[in-house]
């Protein structure tokens, strides 16, 4: 009686992040797999902050610093989202301007250049999304930067504080209450705008 020889798995083994960039200092090409995985992710979150003009640009230094520093990666992180995220926010400090540009955009039109849904049913569900995004453009341009990059970095790219906290090189308490105080700001305009509209409704 032949027994059937066993078949190899088919199933394709996911290797984490942080073996990819090991695997990367010694042939570099195996980077490609990390812009392959996360590049559209930083994109959309880059777009959303500075808006479609320089994006590409932003995401394609953000992962040119990343290849450069690739060996200083802790490879205890088995995910690199919260190192890539870091470094695009390190970016687009140099780009602030071009920032309060497209939220200045975004309150005329209301139109996010991905999408509000998410972060505006988080924020207040009482209120569209296009009309939240012209609500909370003014209210988010008005944030210093600081304030701003913990708000964005948990509501649009889904941080935790204690990744926050890492990635900006600041103590935890200081990103909590950097996000504490955003939030109060943004409940305030949000509830203020809600107001002025029923006053006038």
């Amino acid at each position: 009686m032949n027994r059937a020889s066993p078949q190899p798995s088919k199933e394709r083994t996911v290797v984490d992040d942080s073996h990819v960039i090991d695997r990367s200092l010694r042939d570099p090409d195996a980077f490609a797999e990390l812009f392959h995985r996360h590049s559209g992710e930083i994109g959309r979150y880059v777009t959303r902050r500075v808006g479609p003009g320089i994006a590409e640009d932003i995401v394609a230094e953000t992962f040119l610093i990343a290849f450069r520093r690739r060996d200083s990666y802790d490879g205890s992180q088995q995910g690199a989202r919260p190192w890539l995220y870091g470094i695009a926010t390190n970016v687009m400090r140099r780009h602030r301007r071009d920032e309060v540009r497209a939220l200045r955009a975004l309150e005329r039109t209301g139109i996010d250049p991905v999408m509000t849904e998410s972060f505006a049913d988080r924020v207040d569900g009482r209120v569209s999304a296009a009309e939240t995004s012209r609500l909370l453009a003014p209210a988010l341009a008005r944030l210093n930067a600081g304030q701003r990059d913990v708000l964005l970095l948990t509501a649009w790219a889904g941080l935790t504080l204690d990744q926050i906290a890492e990635v900006l090189g600041i103590p935890h308490g200081t990103a909590r209450s950097r996000l504490n105080r955003a939030r109060t700001k943004i409940r305030a305009a949000l509830v203020g705008a809600q107001e002025r509209k029923d006053d006038h409704g």
